[in-house]
């Protein structure tokens, strides 16, 4: 047991550690190792450590503490300062946990920690501010992606899955992934705080943690398609060593191995390399992957200075799973398990990534953050995929594509967080620099149609052996070679403004200025320069230390008539181009709370958003200039967030979204108003529980999906609800952590979208030495 009779504290500086008794209210936190937690005391001291105890502050406390933490700086004049924040290479290591009290963050330890995943974290760096996750007047969620990949889950759409407002369906070139209505594949993604651009696959074989940020973000981000921003954080050197083995098999001989080794190279500098390997078949017949992944970086701090340097590569090898869909599976009577790769199908996707993030503290009040990066993505297939379906022949039509597609960017991001007094009024001022540089150049064939028969494909007996199916001998000339590059600068600022203690206002604009330029095939060139501002505001009322109600208004652009990918029409005549930008706004009311003595928080969000400026030609032949709003579409939702212990050795992590996403008036087609948007469900949900009293750990969870709906020619197809149970066991006696995990504990036959049904039962086994 941790307890003991008289707490103390040990004091950490350059020249040594102190040891000193804790007066206060300090308690024991049952079951916990004594070396599991350590209490980090803000704008104190370097670090104060406290063994196996929480508390409940009080003035009586902090004086005390106070006055020894005087007396010992004396001792060490070059005791340095601690952020709250998890900054790169701060002493909190970017993979531990962070829990708030008033001015105390608990943080975790290892990678297999047995709450891995139901603690949460005070701040998130998706918001790009000092703020903590209470003072930011929207929904924030923050995922620790490690509980799933104890399922063997790795690709990010499956990750969110059931997560509230979330749609996380399936698509072999992405994600497919919706928040709050709209897709977020094309503009929306982020990792480390750079955009994914494009259509590309993102693996998580090298991250820690994903955050979203629900409802419109231009102010941060700029262009958008309004539901929400994903970031996803990767594992990088810290100063807490650490270094571990991993090894993994599931069903389908699914194996992988990792390696993750974080090292001091001296009090200053730590190194770190983290690295995957992966092999898989599939439930689908005719479809395996291969993938691997490494990642080398670096943090060197200097006084108040601190630099990570990352370089990530990864890269994967598949035999696509891009079959017909769910109704013409039923039309050919043909069990979902079927694949219809042929020999000679296959997609490569490689991603390289390499970035600078500079910290540097002016003072205890003002910091700098520079962040720079370079990304090149390229996602390259050959395959047939879809199909329809002829009943009287029983024979199957499919399509053939075959592309290669790079997206390279370079971003910079320069922003400034600070905090001070005008007056009564206190500020927490953030202002921002963006630059970035964009482009996407794709290169396809696709066959489809009638006149692809003799060109490119020929129908198949759906039935037959895989061998007879045959494929194109040659790959056919190309339809479309353009180069698409945009350019942007932006300038935001951003004030959370103290009314009173208890009482903030959110004040906040960015503008941005953006070029986007195409040529295409037939060396057509078009381009287009335009500008957009973009407000935000909110209230944030602490009605009560534990609850805090908010409200907020917010609005994101996507410019040329929301074009989310890069790049604009470049055949288009510049008088009759729509350049006016899609808008999205959105009205938010909230609480956030803790409970069961801050040990349990809880989001509840209800919202409003609107897209709207969705622009068409009534009379494109005789008036080609002419364009007139087409109409809007609108998603309405409640959404709950759950997470935190419950109990003694109880953990629960919990989400709940009800929505209604819908075409509110579409002038240009009257037959679509009040249909719900593709692949939109009423409800997205999954609950969560787990009992850890160490060594051994167990949860069971469940993960359900309201009813959606696609369209296909005009006709109206449904998927219907699924509920799925997963359960896993694990035990964890350092340095050994096992976990079996089963996913669909009950075989539940379901789908994720009109084209991938869900996985079978599936079981993986993991083992993890940590040394």
């Amino acid at each position: 047991m941790c307890c003991k009779k008289k707490p103390f504290g040990m004091v950490v500086t350059p020249k040594g550690f102190f040891l000193f008794p804790l007066i206060g209210n300090w308690r024991c936190i049952p079951g916990m190792p004594p070396d599991k937690y350590r209490v980090i005391f803000r704008d104190l001291i370097k670090r104060i450590v406290l063994i196996g105890f929480e508390m409940q502050p009080s003035p009586k406390l902090f004086s005390h503490i106070s006055l020894a933490v005087l007396t010992l700086l004396s001792l060490s004049a070059q005791a340095q300062q601690v952020s709250a924040t998890a900054a790169p290479g701060s002493e909190i290591a970017e993979d531990d946990y962070a829990a708030v009290m008033p001015t105390v963050f608990v943080t975790g330890t290892s990678e297999n920690s047995t709450t891995k995943g139901y603690i949460g974290y005070d701040q998130a760096d998706v918001t790009r501010t000092d703020l903590t996750v209470k003072e930011t007047p929207q929904a924030v969620d923050v995922l620790d992606i490690q509980k799933n990949k104890n399922y063997g889950t790795n690709d990010l759409s499956s990750i969110l899955e059931g997560n509230a407002g979330i749609d996380a369906t399936y698509d072999m070139r992405g994600e497919s992934i919706k928040i709050r209505g709209f897709s977020a594949d094309a503009s929306d993604i982020y990792r480390d705080g750079v955009r994914e651009s494009g259509q590309v696959r993102r693996s998580t074989a090298n991250i820690e943690r994903v955050e979203i940020l629900k409802g419109p973000s231009s102010v941060l981000y700029g262009r958008s398609s309004g539901g929400g921003v994903i970031n996803m954080v990767s594992k990088y050197a810290n100063f807490t060593p650490r270094r571990s083995l991993g090894l993994s098999y599931g069903s389908w001989a699914a194996r992988s191995a990792t390696v993750d080794l974080n090292q001091l190279v001296s009090e200053n500098v730590a190194v770190r390399l983290t690295g995957e390997v992966s092999k898989a078949n599939s439930w689908r017949s005719t479809v395996h992957s291969k993938g691997h992944m490494i990642s080398p970086s670096v943090t060197v701090r200097a006084g108040n200075l601190v630099w990570t340097g990352q370089y990530t590569h990864d890269s994967a090898r598949r035999v696509p799973d891009r079959t017909p869909s769910r109704d013409v599976y039923n039309a050919m009577g043909i069990d979902y398990r079927t694949g219809f790769a042929r020999d000679g199908d296959f997609v490569r996707d490689d991603l390289s990534v390499l970035r600078s993030d500079l910290r540097y503290d002016l003072n205890d009040q003002w910091n700098l953050r520079w962040q720079l990066a370079g990304r090149k993505a390229e996602q390259n297939f050959d395959h047939y995929y879809a199909g329809s379906y002829n009943a009287k022949t029983r024979l199957l039509r499919q399509n053939y594509y075959w592309q290669e597609t790079a997206n390279k960017t370079l971003s910079s991001g320069l922003t400034a967080n600070g905090r001070f007094s005008t007056g009564p009024l206190a500020h927490k001022l953030t202002v921002g620099l963006d630059w970035a540089k964009e482009e996407r150049l794709p290169k396809l064939a696709t066959c489809t149609g009638p006149s692809a028969i003799t060109a490119c494909v020929r129908d198949i007996d759906p039935y037959a052996s895989p061998s007879s199916w045959g494929r194109v001998g040659q790959r056919p000339a190309l339809t479309a070679n353009n180069q698409h590059e945009a350019r942007s600068t932006a300038l935001f600022v951003q004030d959370l403004i103290a009314l009173r203690p208890d009482v903030k206002v959110l004040l906040g604009g960015r503008y941005d200025r953006y070029t986007f330029q195409s040529t295409n095939i037939a060396s057509k060139s078009s381009r287009y320069s335009g500008s957009s501002f973009n407000p935000n505001a909110g209230l944030v009322w602490d009605v009560t230390p534990e609850h805090t109600a908010y409200a907020s208004w917010s609005r994101s652009f996507a410019p040329y008539g929301g074009n989310g990918y890069l790049g604009v029409d470049a055949a288009a005549d510049p008088v009759t181009f729509n350049a006016d930008p899609e808008q999205s706004t959105q009205f938010e009311l909230g609480l956030k709370s803790d409970w069961l003595d801050r040990n349990l928080s809880t989001t509840l969000a209800i919202y409003n958003l609107e897209h709207t400026n969705i622009r068409y030609r009534p009379d494109a032949v005789n008036e080609p200039t002419v364009w007139a709003v087409r109409g809007k579409e609108r998603s309405r939702g409640i959404e709950l967030n759950v997470l935190g212990r419950v109990s003694t050795d109880w953990y629960v992590r919990g989400s709940l979204g009800l929505m209604s996403a819908k075409v509110v008036e579409n002038r240009q087609n009257r037959a679509e108003e009040g249909r719900y948007l593709t692949n939109t469900s009423r409800i997205s949900s999954n609950a969560f529980v787990r009992y850890a009293p160490n060594p051994w750990y167990a949860e069971v969870g469940v993960t359900h999906l309201g009813k959606r709906y696609y369209y296909v020619s005009n006709v109206e197809h449904g998927l219907p609800a699924f509920t799925r149970v997963d359960a896993m066991v694990g035990y964890n006696a350092a340095p050994w952590t096992f976990t079996l995990a089963v996913q669909n504990v009950f075989d539940k036959q379901y789908w994720r979208s009109s084209a991938m049904p869900g996985s079978p039962r599936a079981v993986t086994v993991k083992a993890s030495y940590e040394f």
